[in-house]
């Protein structure tokens, strides 16, 4: 199972699998990992011991998953499970979220930052309240693309009719690149090799998909979008750089700059280590021109630049215990910029059952989700979360306990 430098190299995906209790996520995650051989010999070991105390006659692929003693009781999955693995083709980082609806804070963390949402289906229930609200979770966060995975088609004797009323109704969620395979998580059907028990499907396997799934395109590359991290001055030299990720865009030597929220503006004059810098790459910056510019400052193309706010509306994922109300003292960091902010207004709750907006709520409370307008101390520099997922996203911090209560989407 040693990783080769060659697959250190591979392009890296992140997935989160979500989806109803008992459809058979973690039974999914552990065939993944069982049948691309990414378990270590003792790991297997204790897996098949907890399995034979448990009374299995075969190995709960199920357990490399669910690792909290909780839940491993209670036969479901509490917190987000964090597991990556490698192929010849592809690295995987996977985020096991849970699926009950009072553990929605969790999804949200999971899905966050994923490239790809697996939706897991029973085959019997098909699409149920759970999977409408998981679709409209990765439908806000802005996932790129959904692969529906119809689990338990063992149960519906191989079914292509079930499978593709399923596939109707996924269809009439508007999911992104939306794409099913139908498979048995239990006995490895169509997960990582194909299945002969449905020959009607033609398609790739979900691990074949994983594969090949295109994501090199769902990077920003038109908006420059630079979050100065820190600033590099060593001592007794003239150097100056900005040092930070690349938010979005395509950075190289001769490109305009403008500093915000300043608005001063120059030229890169070199990049560093490398000629150009993209979305995702950590990198220096070196300007013409020698202006005040500080960690928490965005550099930006003048010709496409970010808004500067002092207020903001937002939907918000509330992930705090207390529960959120108007006036509340709270810290927004938005990239590498921390600013004190109060809720000024709660414009909306999502109703979790019926996902429609109910108007003016007096508070959101643990795993609600809602539009909030924030006034804010100082001024931040954002895009529309659908333009550019990075400049788009803040974490809402509690100023008091430090913890971290809130994940919002500007409008």
């Amino acid at each position: 199972m040693a990783t080769s430098e060659a697959q250190l190299q591979t392009e890296l995906l992140r997935l989160v699998t979500c989806g109803s209790v008992d459809d058979g996520k973690s039974t999914l995650i552990g065939r993944l990992l069982y049948d691309t051989k990414q378990i270590y010999v003792d790991q297997l070991e204790h897996i098949e011991e907890a399995s034979r105390r448990r009374g299995h006659a075969t190995v709960d692929l199920a357990l490399l998953t669910d690792g909290l003693r909780a839940e491993r009781e209670q036969g479901i999955t509490i917190d987000v499970a964090y597991r990556s693995f490698v192929t010849p083709r592809r690295r995987f980082q996977l985020a096991d979220a849970p699926g009950h609806v009072q553990y929605t804070r969790n999804m949200v963390t999971g899905a966050s930052t994923a490239d790809l949402a697996v939706i897991l289906l029973d085959a019997r229930q098909g699409v149920v309240e759970q999977t409408r609200r998981h679709a409209y979770i990765v439908s806000i966060l802005g996932t790129p693309h959904v692969t529906a995975a119809v689990n338990k088609m063992d149960l519906v004797d191989w079914s292509q009719g079930r499978f593709e009323e399923i596939v109707a109704e996924l269809e009439s969620l508007g999911l992104a690149d939306l794409h099913a395979v139908p498979i048995s998580a239990l006995h490895g059907d169509n997960v990582v090799d194909g299945s002969e028990r449905m020959p009607w499907y033609d398609g790739p396997s979900l691990l074949e998909h994983l594969e090949t799934v295109e994501i090199a395109t769902d990077r920003n590359l038109e908006d420059r979008r630079f979050p100065v991290q820190w600033v590099i001055r060593p001592v007794g030299t003239d150097y100056r750089g900005y040092g930070g990720q690349v938010a979005s865009g395509v950075w190289r030597a001769g490109d305009e700059v403008v500093v915000l929220p300043s608005g001063r503006r120059s030229r890169v004059a070199a990049i560093e280590p490398v000629d150009e810098a993209v979305a995702g790459r950590s990198a220096t910056i070196l300007l013409e021109d020698d202006l005040d510019v500080s960690r928490g400052d965005l550099l930006a193309d003048p010709d496409q630049a970010p808004s500067v706010v002092d207020e903001l509306e937002a939907t918000v994922c509330w992930l705090g215990e207390r529960p959120l109300e108007p006036g509340a003292r709270l810290l927004i960091k938005h990239t590498t910029r921390t600013v004190r902010a109060r809720p000024d207004e709660l414009l909306s709750l999502t109703d979790i059952a019926t996902l429609e907006p109910v108007p003016a709520p007096e508070r959101l409370a643990l795993n609600d989700i809602g539009a909030v307008r924030f006034r804010l101390a100082e001024p931040l520099v954002v895009d529309a979360y659908v333009r550019n997922r990075t400049t788009g996203s803040f974490i809402v911090v509690d100023e008091a306990t430090n913890e971290t209560v809130g994940a919002g989407m500007i409008a």
